[in-house]
């Protein structure tokens, strides 16, 4: 452990030289044209969720730390930290030329308004569990401490002191997350819930809020006070909410978008030969899945239905055959991909074929359905042809191995969300969970019982238990165990259907530079630039 710590030492005054090297062949227009998936609900960045609402705030706002465009943590609005020899307090050293977008300098003060009103439970957070390596961050959260218990602390106003519960190994990954950020207190003060909007939006990233026009586009324009402007070069960039794939193909064909958000799955076979050179494909930390809702019928109480409906589904089918874009079906909760941990497996997933679908319908039975008295169920699903065409392929394989009759509904995505969270109407949802950090335990804490964003209302003390013994665990290996063991119970509780481990895919024309895969799919826009076309 002290080896550990001492490594963390070493590269926490490592200065990575993020500057862009710039290419001969800039265009003189440097716009970047994006599509982002569904419209954000919000750019307050302790409310938002979602990928769509990430990849915005990433350019708006700048963490402690940020990350290289290989996805290395590398220094943000701190130029350097130091950590003790017990891993528990971290001091970070705030560039003293960090600056708000409205020239305000960036204080260490900033960065505790922002820690705190994070796990406030009056901003109603549904991310602030992720805190809760920070001291105290837990009773905070529970209203049973004040948020200026947190354990956080200006020292001046250029350092700030962090102390966690326990030493936490993924936290200065976990310090680019928009929970983290910092907000402008005094727009926060003046414009109330307003203050994310366009003309009193404050943010000290690369990029300002110019214009959102709901449906349309969001713009953003560089930040002439951002500490590193004179690296950047981008000096426009919009974001699409296109939920149709196939609506953003053709945007993109016609050249008015440079990066999709994502590839239609029915026309790849299309892409991969006429526009081959233009596709990425990378992997991706991520798990697509189907949620029960566990707080009413037919599931509540019910586990030989969830497992026999999990079971159904033929997941090599899916990703052979539906997805078709190297994306490996999934029989754990934790995707593949994170160093040194081997994530526990359903009990079933080397079963054959034959096997698994007869214990399925011995399962159904015994759980009170038949096919003369069949499970009658909805899916839901947020806007996309993606996820509607898997829908139907579920419901098809549930109609054919056990008679299940099944209703899709479409949403779009503030009123999907919305549905999910308060569990009123859900039955089986679809939902889709992408590492912040990479570490198994990113995964594990969003089926916590008193995670914000915990939809199916899994509730097993004993996985919390488990949880809270990972968080303060300082010992790697034991900390892993602990984690699968922990995954094992929600594998064998089945709160959820793991479906497959995403990969990233997108369009990218040849005249954007600097693109650059990452496991967490995160491509901040002041590291790209556009190349004379």
């Amino acid at each position: 452990m002290r080896r550990f710590l001492l490594l963390l030492l070493a590269g926490a005054f490592l200065h990575t030289d993020t500057a862009l090297s710039r290419p001969d062949n800039l265009a003189e227009e440097q716009v970047l044209h994006r599509g982002n998936g569904a419209e954000v609900q919000t750019l307050d960045p302790h409310k938002a969720e979602g990928v769509p609402s990430s990849n915005i705030l990433r350019d708006l706002y700048e963490g402690l730390t940020l990350e290289a465009p290989d996805g290395k943590v590398i220094p943000g609005a701190a130029e350097s930290w130091s950590i003790s020899e017990d891993g528990k307090t971290y001091t970070f050293e705030i560039r003293k030329n960090a600056r708000w977008s409205n020239g305000d300098p960036v204080t260490a003060q900033d960065f505790v308004y922002g820690l705190r009103r994070s796990v406030d439970p009056a901003t109603a957070s549904k991310y602030s569990q992720i805190l809760a390596p920070i001291l105290h961050a837990e009773d905070v959260i529970a209203g049973k401490q004040p948020p200026e218990n947190l354990g956080v602390k200006a020292l001046d106003d250029h350092r700030l002191e962090i102390r966690l519960k326990a030493s936490t190994p993924y936290f200065l990954g976990l310090l680019n997350h928009s929970s983290t950020y910092p907000v402008h207190k005094a727009s926060v003060e003046t414009h109330g819930g307003q203050f994310s909007r366009p003309g009193k939006l404050v943010s000290n990233g690369a990029y300002v809020l110019q214009e959102w026009v709901i449906q349309s586009h969001i713009k953003l324009k560089r930040n002439p006070h951002y500490w590193d402007n004179a690296d950047t070069i981008i000096d426009t960039v919009y974001y699409y909410p296109i939920e149709d794939q196939s609506t953003e193909l053709k945007r993109y064909r016609a050249s008015e978008i440079d990066i999709t958000e994502d590839v239609p799955s029915q026309q790849i076979k299309w892409i991969r030969k006429n526009l081959a050179d233009e596709l990425h494909i990378s992997p991706y930390l991520g798990s697509y899945y189907f949620g029960f809702n566990l707080t009413r019928p037919p599931f509540k109480d019910n586990l030989k239905l969830r497992r026999a409906l999990s079971m159904a589904i033929h997941r090599d089918i899916i990703t052979e055959k539906i997805t078709a874009l190297g994306e490996k079906p999934l029989y754990s909760w934790v995707p593949p991909g994170i160093n040194g941990y081997e994530a526990a497996r359903f009990d079933y997933a080397d079963w054959p074929r034959k096997k698994r679908i007869a214990e399925a319908r011995k399962l159904y039975q015994e759980a009170g359905y038949s096919r003369a008295n069949p499970l009658t169920v909805e899916i839901r699903y947020n806007t996309s042809e993606n996820h509607k065409k898997l829908s139907i392929a579920i419901a098809a394989m549930w109609k054919q191995a056990l008679g299940v009759k099944t209703r899709l509904v479409n949403e779009e995505w503030k009123v999907f969300l919305e549905n999910r969270k308060q569990k009123q109407v859900t039955q089986v949802f679809r939902a889709g969970w992408i590492g912040d950090y990479n570490d198994p335990y990113n995964f594990m804490e969003i089926l916590h019982s008193k995670h914000g964003l915990n939809d199916s209302a899994y509730h097993n003390p004993e996985y919390d238990s488990l949880l809270q013994q990972a968080s303060l665990e300082g010992n790697p290996d034991k900390r892993f165990e602990i984690m699968r063991q922990a995954e094992a119970l929600v594998l064998r509780d089945h709160p959820v259907m793991p479906i497959y481990s995403y990969v990233s895919s997108h369009l990218v024309k040849p005249w954007v530079g600097n693109y650059v895969a990452n496991v967490l799919d995160h491509h901040y826009t002041k590291d790209i630039y556009i190349i004379k076309h």
